[in-house]
């Protein structure tokens, strides 16, 4: 139920097209939230251009924003649907991972990468998932998940940022970079942490801490035009 999309427009900083893959279940039941609110159906709208909007039960596709039901275990499906609705690979292109490849075996998670990899010239792959799951803390966050019937089937790359890092280059990625978010949080600028931190008082601060260890960013790109991708960092 991610609303990037939405805060992009509201900025406008809307790339040429935003597109957000997902399970068909969870596609379905978030397209019936959009066609059944205004404050969410209108930006599509107001953004989009040419000929009618295409909306279905497993599907929506606009001329800048299209929601897509598929699994992402399955490349050559993935890539049929997306080039359905507008996909272009030769442009500069962001794909964001949030806490998805934890739960695909190192295989598919491979196979994935691999494809983006060899399918996009110009990209960049960001992934936030788990990170530094092999100590006490990281098997317990594994144990409490699983009592939950929740099985991270990829939690053995999740081991290190090492590790992280060693995925995406072995996968056709280059000049793979990761943090952990405890890294990313002293990045993030003092006064607005003070003044969220001012908002509830945190009296677990180790646990925080210890949380925040325990996932990470990474990221990798393939520059083929020399934009500098390379480059970018925190």
């Amino acid at each position: 139920m991610d609303t990037l999309f939405w805060r992009l427009k509201d900025e406008n900083l809307l790339p040429r097209k935003y597109f957000e893959v997902d399970f068909p279940m969870i596609v379905a039941r978030k397209i019936h939230n959009i066609k059944s609110k205004p404050p969410l159906s209108k930006p599509i709208m107001e953004s989009h251009s040419g000929d009618s909007l295409l909306i279905d039960s497993h599907s929506l596709d606009s001329s800048r924003y299209s929601i897509v039901g598929a699994d992402l275990r399955c490349s050559s499906d993935l890539e049929e649907k997306l080039k359905k609705h507008g996909l272009d690979v030769h442009l500069p292109t962001l794909l964001v991972a949030e806490c998805v490849l934890v739960y695909m075996t190192p295989q598919q998670s491979a196979n994935l990468l691999r494809w983006a990899a060899s399918t996009f010239p110009v990209a960049m792959v960001i992934n936030y998932e788990q990170v530094n799951m092999g100590d006490r803390f990281g098997q317990i966050m594994i144990e409490n998940l699983q009592r939950r019937q929740c099985n991270l089937a990829g939690v053995e790359l999740c081991s290190s940022l090492d590790s992280q890092r060693e995925r995406l280059l072995a996968n056709g990625w280059e000049d793979a970079r990761a943090i952990d978010m405890m890294k990313v949080y002293s990045f993030l600028p003092q006064a607005d942490v003070k003044r969220i931190e001012a908002l509830e008082f945190l009296d677990e601060k180790e646990l925080f801490e210890q949380l925040m260890q325990h996932y990470c960013i990474c990221w990798a790109s393939k520059d083929s035009s020399n934009l500098g991708l390379a480059n970018i960092d925190f």
